[in-house]
């Protein structure tokens, strides 16, 4: 189970854009991410590649927790909203909930329930 500390950092991590940094300081060597119902992503190096692409796409991003944070033991939920403003022109806006499992200090699985479309960029 996280630390209130511990859990107010990591939302820190994310809003200030840093998500690379955030899996690494965050999640667990072995942990896994699931989109929706999509197999999951394994491995925390993987994760953080995968967050090092998305950025490398982004002009710039804003990354937002709505809150209450809902903790029971080691099961967290967490609304984030997050705006990205593409390289190409377009933009995308999602609002997803982050349903994870934390062993001690650090998120073993996590998976995030959003509405696919809203993945597609839009032109502004």
């Amino acid at each position: 189970m996280p630390t209130t500390v511990t859990l107010e950092r990591f939302i820190a991590r994310v809003e200030e854009n840093a998500h690379a940094e955030a899996c690494e300081e965050f999640y667990t060597a072995d942990s896994s991410m699931q989109e929706n119902q999509s197999p999951p992503r394994v491995g925390r190096d993987a994760h953080v590649t995968n967050e090092h692409k998305i950025m490398a796409r982004a002009k710039s991003v804003w990354s937002k927790c709505v809150r209450p944070v809902f903790v029971n033991g080691d099961r967290v939920v967490i609304r984030w909203i997050f705006h990205f403003d593409w390289a190409d022109g377009t933009v995308t806006h999602m609002e997803e909930l982050a349903y994870q499992r934390w062993e001690g200090e650090r998120i073993a699985e996590e998976t995030f329930f959003y509405d696919p479309a809203q993945r597609v960029p839009k032109k502004v």
